[in-house]
């Protein structure tokens, strides 16, 4: 009889275990919503989940275990899954970055990622491939040491998430200093694209929205040196200048120079992709950085507009350099956190 009932104890006890999830569940709130759906993918899997008037979704996914991409129409981050998790997201994309958090199965690894990707917004200096050799060296090493110093406060994420970032840790300073050795030859052919553009007379900007009133011109400008900033709102890499070009201007307020900010929102990264909305964070953005110089709009005529074709602008951020007469000195100048700015100016006498 004892081993009877052992025997249907047993049982029971292998009954009642639940099987392992061929799925996992992915829900949450976004506050003020870029869209009415999210999306998550990699290279071989995509998924829509429609996202309520109040912001929350809620969804099954199979999935095989891995990084994802998570897009919610106007910005994006990295995801962990597997299945068998229960992930719940919050989100308000006023603050896209600082915000995003997980909890549930599944958050230590996710909450990493987002943390890790923070983190490296600041990690890195905007214009490291142009620092001597020496200097380059000296940062790099530091980049690494605080990445792994991140990824040590870590280790109890996923495992298989952890061995990938340790693998990919241990390959990066290798490949930045082949990328740093071999940078020279891609800076020659950069040059080569723009060098057919120095000293001819620059194509105007003509009656660009300016931020303290009214409207202002290229030709408005002329007798003074003009380095143009060709940026928006919603460009990481054009963000991480602005701290740079504060101190440029700073330090050359009472030369012949004036700065000039292009801004060429046109309601990418804003919700419903309004472009009344990222003229509003354009303005929004200046006062609270506190930018400095001559920052113009450029709005709905900155796509057909000749100053953009003539200099294939096609990405950004993108800096140019004219002499007082608009002559063009630099068609894809330095940026204001390389220190090849300063000398390009100092060998100008500016």
């Amino acid at each position: 009889m004892k081993k009877l009932l052992l025997v249907l104890t047993a049982i029971s006890i292998f009954a009642c275990k639940e099987a392992p999830k061929d799925y996992m569940t992915f829900s949450g709130t976004i506050t003020d919503k870029n869209s009415d759906s999210i999306v998550v993918s990699n290279k071989t899997y995509s998924k829509t989940i429609q996202v309520k008037e109040d912001g929350t979704f809620s969804d099954t996914l199979k999935v095989e275990s891995g990084r994802y991409g998570f897009y919610d129409g106007g910005e994006s981050s990295s995801l962990y899954l597997q299945n068998g998790y229960d992930l719940k997201l919050t989100l308000d994309t006023k603050m896209f970055d600082e915000t995003i958090s997980y909890q549930g199965i599944g958050s230590e690894s996710n909450n990493y990622l987002a943390r890790k990707a923070l983190m490296e917004e600041t990690l890195f200096p905007p214009s490291l491939f142009d620092y001597e050799e020496a200097d380059f060296k000296s940062a790099l090493s530091e980049i690494t040491a605080k990445k792994n110093d991140f990824l040590m406060e870590n280790k109890s994420i996923d495992s298989t998430l952890f061995n990938v970032e340790k693998e990919s840790l241990d390959k990066f300073e290798g490949e930045y200093l082949d990328y740093f050795a071999k940078q020279e030859e891609r800076n020659k052919a950069r040059a080569a694209k723009f060098a057919d553009l120095i000293a001819q007379a620059s194509p105007a900007f003509v009656n660009y929205e300016n931020y303290k009133g009214g409207n202002t011109s290229l030709s408005d400008l002329k007798g003074k040196y003009v380095y143009v900033d060709v940026w928006a709102t919603w460009c990481g890499p054009c963000k991480a200048e602005i701290p740079s070009l504060k101190k440029v201007e700073k330090e050359y307020h009472d030369k012949n120079i004036e700065f000039v900010s292009i801004s060429t929102d046109n309601g990418r990264g804003y919700k419903n992709k309004s472009a009344e909305a990222s003229k509003e964070g354009w303005k929004k953005m200046i006062a609270e950085k506190e930018m400095g110089g001559i920052q113009l709009f450029a709005g709905d005529v900155w796509k057909d507009s000749d100053f953009r074709t003539f200099y294939k602008i096609n990405s950004i951020p993108r800096f140019i350099l004219l002499d007082p007469e608009g002559i063009i000195i630099n068609p894809d100048a330095p940026r204001p956190s390389s220190p090849k700015l300063k000398k390009l100016f100092n060998s100008l006498n500016i």
